[in-house]
């Protein structure tokens, strides 16, 4: 099967700078990949560690121009803005706390926003960068990567079409181990801050895994959250913040139908668990289950039928997997990849933003500073809830 994925013509590259991601920082790398797979974006400028030594260092390792390597946010705003060869956009991977004021400085100076999950620390800063952006006009992406994965827009569209009839039952679950003792004590960089509420919020793993688990249990199936109880728990002793979390959702109802429940484990300390991932969606025709760990597959069953394979690159999938296909059948294809659509549907955004009122094809699909106000209102009425003994909390 040839890929339908689709690369946008244009004036060379996108032009991108990065808050945040440098030496010792993860997922910095990971959007440095997405960014330049397909050629649509030339990293050019970054503001790469709160630490001007450590950016500066991290600006050498990657080639960039010593004079574009800044040692804070607002100035590399300030600069870049007034440059005829500035950034068109800014990736942020920092921890939580400055993705609101880094957005904030880029989007007042007309630059787009790529930016890292949960859109923000609070609530409150999630509605105000909501409203920035609007009043803005720029793009703004928020990378909730597992959005981008070819089954995951399969699954999408089925349940779109009606292939699982009216939907009734909504499980997803993203259980890790890699917190099941207190690493943040041992100097861990990429645990100190999630536990710790100043940078990461109210939530831990609500916040960090949990709100893939939603948003990826709302992007698949549209339905819209009504209320939910959440029972949190921080087993480890000392942390401030949940590590585990059961979360019951009842969904509105659509149509003359009955409204959907739902199910949600997030758990950062289940020993056995590095990635797991998966979403399991039933209805009155039928059930659909996709597991990350195993991304090209996602299992269909008609009701009263067998179990049907369906395959990224093969038999049963349709347009909308074809398109953010990227290597023929039989060649793994996963969480890189996921990431790397995602900054393919940014480019076509960008791109299109340059023609004077234009907007994207239908087809661009990325998940929104709205679905991040929303992702930041699930954490928080989950916190909400279960300080209330998780008693049913509306979002």
């Amino acid at each position: 099967m040839v890929s339908g994925r689709q690369v946008e013509s244009g004036a060379g590259p996108i032009r991108f700078g990065m808050v945040g991601g440098g030496q010792g920082a993860f997922i910095g790398g990971v959007h440095r990949i997405a960014a330049r797979m397909d050629g649509e974006f030339q990293l050019v400028a970054g503001a790469l560690s709160s630490s001007p030594e450590k950016a500066k260092a991290s600006a050498v390792e990657l080639g960039l121009d010593p004079a574009r390597s800044y040692g804070t946010f607002q100035e590399m705003a300030r600069a870049e803005a007034k440059r005829p060869d500035g950034i068109e956009a800014v990736a942020i991977v920092t921890p939580n706390h400055m993705h609101y004021p880094v957005a904030k400085a880029f989007l007042e100076a007309g630059i787009h926003v790529i930016c890292d999950k949960p859109l923000t620390s609070s609530l409150a800063d999630a509605k105000k960068l909501a409203a920035l952006v609007e009043k803005s006009g720029r793009v703004f992406v928020l990378t909730h990567n597992y959005t981008g994965y070819p089954m995951v827009r399969q699954a999408r569209e089925m349940i779109a079409r009606g292939q699982l009839g009216e939907l009734r039952v909504v499980q997803a679950e993203y259980p890790q181990d890699w917190l099941t003792e207190k690493v943040e004590a041992s100097g861990s960089k990429q645990a100190a801050w999630r536990v710790d509420p100043k940078q990461s919020g109210v939530g831990g793993s609500t916040g960090d895994i949990g709100t893939h688990a939603y948003n990826l249990a709302r992007f698949v199936t549209g339905l819209e959250l009504d209320s939910l109880s959440a029972d949190l728990d921080s087993f480890v002793e000392g942390r401030l913040l949940d590590d585990n979390a059961n979360v019951l959702l009842r969904f509105k109802a659509k149509g003359k139908g009955k409204p959907a429940k739902g199910m949600i484990w997030a758990s950062q300390v289940a020993p056995g668990n590095e990635n797991g991932l998966k979403l399991r969606v039933y209805g009155t025709k039928g059930g659909l289950e996709w597991v990350q760990a195993d991304p090209n597959y996602l299992w269909f069953t008609p009701f009263g039928q067998p179990r049907q394979l369906i395959t990224r690159a093969g038999a049963g999938s349709g347009a909308a997997a074809a398109r953010v296909t990227r290597v023929p059948p039989g060649h793994p294809e996963g969480y890189l990849e996921g990431f790397a659509n995602i900054y393919q549907e940014a480019a076509r955004a960008i791109r299109a933003a340059r023609r004077k009122g234009g907007k994207p094809p239908k087809d661009v699909v990325y998940p929104t500073v709205r679905d991040g106000v929303e992702g930041v209102a699930f954490v928080e009425a989950c916190v909400r809830s279960s300080k209330k003994n998780a008693a049913w909390t509306k979002l």
